[in-house]
């Protein structure tokens, strides 16, 4: 009998192993997704910045509508990308799982379609100037399928199925985008940004709908009734209301220099948003596996174990975040002037940017437990972020153009704004969910700072001597390769090399690549086991 509470002991180390291998394959595979995003981004913005009937006024009058547009999408789909897990491990056995995903898909639809026809008919909120075509209002044609792509991808990757949102969000819609734009120069130039988004948001749609199909196949027997859709999205409010609140900490800024600064100064911050996101993308590497793997140890109120796991994705996301701010914010002049000269004056912004994702991780991790937790409280500390966010960056650009400052400044006084509100919010963030569970939350070690000055110090040196395309050749490639060597030998333990060990791949098995765009024998053919179902 005393061997039973050592066999169970055993077996729970054994599942948090399993666990953090998970979570280090799934954040591997998603890792290849990122890099392929970041070469397909770069073609959008050197087209969309240096094409000459595009530039720094069309970009910002396209970012404008954007930020409105996303916006509203991400509040349609009623809390699914990450409430959907939930969802489905709590009906599992009791409800067929494309009926669960349905339910949520169509109320989605209803809400971005009539939120759609609404922007269609008073266009302003997109557009502040007053500046647009017809063809510009048509893009609002694209919120029912961003708002659906989102579903269908968060129901794969419960199934750890992350090959449809590397297909989609790394490939076909950045792709799509870059390819349009650049058609569009020759046939609609006066639109051409707001038809190749249009194009790509449906690109990335079909591509998201394919492999969910093969995975979850029709809805049997389902109907749509109004009581349970009602319950639903009152159900779904707080994560909702999460979700958008925390995409909008992303983009408040850009709306309110949308209505503050000329659209220039609009065009030079969201190019320096773009290359500052691409760090964010990080985040989005485990979110296909933290969730199931977060819903399963709540289930087994195994809060030790979910203090673990945070702190160990935040730490890989920070460290990784840290690294590539750094190589992008160093030789930053040389970065934006890849975009066009005229957005090297965004410099400031970008490495303001650059530090908010860094701080911002911790709320981020934290908050992939807590909308299981404490859904409300969580709902209400973001609430709280936009509105010390809203103040800090109205009053920002104010300041700089009451001092006479040009809009540039005022950009940057924006993503100062954001920093010091993603600051705050991660340190509350991390210090709620502490108290949840019971145990420390952190994602800081001091290897990090060991890290950072010899990667410093190489850059300040590739910038005082190297000519500008050599800081840029070279400089970056320096400053990562110094960073990640002191990373590896003083930071990283058994548990954090999981995420660059290779396993050895039996026959006929897919390596990471081919896993990562679904392309090895047997792919797709059967769902991988849910997370949740083990142990």
């Amino acid at each position: 009998m005393n061997d039973i509470p050592a066999r169970d002991a055993q077996s729970r180390e054994q599942r948090d192993g399993d666990d953090i291998a998970a979570l280090a394959k799934g954040g591997r595979t998603n890792f290849v997704g990122f890099f392929l995003r970041l070469i397909a981004r770069i073609p959008f913005l050197f087209i969309a910045g240096r094409a000459a009937v595009y530039g720094p006024d069309a970009l910002g009058r396209f970012a404008s509508s954007l930020v409105v547009m996303e916006l509203a999408s991400m509040l349609c789909t009623m809390g699914e990308k990450r409430g959907l897990a939930q969802r489905l491990s709590d009906t599992e056995g009791k409800v067929h799982p494309a009926n669960v995903v349905m339910d949520g898909a169509w109320l989605a639809l209803l809400s971005s379609t009539a939120v759609a026809i609404f922007l269609y008919l008073v266009p302003a909120p997109m557009f502040p100037g007053g500046d647009y075509t017809e063809a510009d209002r048509l893009i609002v044609l694209a919120i029912p399928p961003l708002t659906l792509t989102e579903i269908w991808l968060a129901a794969a990757a419960y199934r750890l199925q992350v090959a449809p949102t590397v297909w989609a969000r790394s490939l076909v819609e950045p792709w799509t985008i870059s390819i349009v734009a650049g058609a569009m120069i020759f046939i609609a130039p006066a639109s051409g940004l707001s038809i190749a988004y249009t194009a790509s948001i449906f690109a990335a749609a079909v591509t998201a709908f394919v492999p969910f199909l093969r995975i979850y196949g029709l809805p049997r027997g389902w109907r749509p009734h109004p009581v349970s859709m009602a319950r639903l999205a009152w159900n779904s409010l707080p994560i909702a209301l999460a979700d958008g609140i925390e995409w909008g900490t992303r983009r408040l800024d850009l709306m309110l220099l949308g209505f503050l600064a000329p659209p220039s100064a609009v065009g030079v911050y969201y190019a320096a948003q773009q290359v500052a996101s691409l760090p964010q993308k990080l985040k989005t590497s485990f979110e296909p596996v933290l969730g199931p793997v977060i819903t399963r140890k709540l289930k087994e109120r195994d809060y030790a174990a979910i203090a673990r796991q945070i702190c160990q994705v935040g730490f890989w996301i920070t460290a990784a975040q840290a690294g590539i701010a750094l190589a992008l914010g160093i030789p930053g002049a040389g970065v934006m002037g890849l975009v066009g000269r005229e957005f090297v004056g965004g410099t400031g912004a970008l490495a303001f940017l650059l530090a908010a994702e860094v701080v911002a991780s911790p709320a981020v991790v934290s908050e992939g437990a807590l909308i299981y937790l404490a859904r409300v409280r969580n709902m209400n500390v973001s609430i709280g972020t936009v509105v010390v966010q809203a103040v800090l960056t109205y009053g920002g650009i104010r300041l700089m153009q009451h001092l006479g400052y040009n809009p540039l400044y005022q950009a940057a006084a924006a993503a100062i704004a954001l920093m010091l509100a993603l600051g705050l919010t991660s340190l509350v963030k991390a210090r709620m969910l502490s108290g949840i569970l019971g145990e420390r939350i952190s994602n800081f070690r001091w290897p990090l700072v060991w890290a950072a000055v010899p990667a410093i110090v190489i850059g300040y040196l590739a910038k005082r001597f190297l000519p500008e395309w050599a800081e840029l050749a070279f400089g970056i490639p320096a400053i990562l390769g110094s960073y990640l060597l002191v990373i590896w030998k003083k930071a990283f333990g058994p548990e954090d090399r999981m995420l660059f060990a290779k396993r050895p791949v039996e026959e006929g098995e897919p390596g990471e690549l081919a896993t990562a765009l679904g392309v090895g024998p047997n792919q797709g053919s059967q769902p991988m086991p849910i997370l949740s179902r083990e142990g």
